[in-house]
């Protein structure tokens, strides 16, 4: 019996920033308001044309998916169009934390000179410790158990369609976690949006 090799993505070199970020969050996955702190992370997606990589930032404050990015290659482009993404729909302050793994394409000059421009304070968990992302691999799960892994993609245009249409129709307004009391990322930003005025 032969076992398959496991997959490993192999990444072009980046140019990469000299000063790794430290460690700002410490495994307190909480933010009091939202738009404080942002995580990001790329889950692999297969289909038969090939992998397809998908660049995501969520807001630990209410689990809301606020950019994403989709691309047949894992690059600094990649991470830095869901950033841009995120920005464009949200206008965070000045200080907003953005927390990620010490992958290439977020130790990237590109996106450090986006983040720089924005006043984003890079932040990243030390290597090879899963827990300093934990709560970015449950949702990183909870996206690939309900919608990547329930379907063949035989393209990575049918791909991205159904993430678009998970991501924007489904996860953020409908899918509920225990976290915000049994209510959708869209719901708990609206009740608490009310609370406050």
């Amino acid at each position: 019996v032969t076992r398959a090799k496991k997959y490993r993505a192999k990444t072009r070199k980046q140019l990469v920033r000299p000063d790794y970020s430290l460690d700002l969050v410490r495994r307190e996955f909480h933010a009091e308001a939202p738009n404080r702190l942002w995580f990001a992370d790329i889950p692999y997606v297969k289909t038969y044309q090939g992998w397809l990589f998908l660049a995501v930032v969520f807001d630990i404050y209410s689990r809301m998916v606020v950019g994403w990015a989709m691309a047949s290659k894992m690059t600094a482009e990649l991470v830095d169009n869901a950033l841009r993404m995120a920005i464009a729909r949200r206008n965070p302050p000045s200080g907003l934390i953005h927390h990620s793994d010490h992958g290439s394409q977020y130790c990237s000059l590109l996106l450090g000179s986006t983040m720089r421009s924005r006043g984003i304070r890079p932040s990243m968990g030390a290597i090879a410790s899963p827990w300093d992302n934990a709560v970015t691999e449950s949702l990183m799960s909870t996206i690939k158990m309900e919608c990547v892994h329930r379907f063949i993609f035989k393209t990575r245009e049918e791909a991205k369609l159904e993430i678009f249409d998970y991501i924007k129709r489904f996860y953020n307004r409908v899918r509920i976690h225990s976290s915000l009391g049994d209510l959708s990322p869209l719901e708990y930003e609206q009740q608490q949006l009310q609370t406050v005025n």
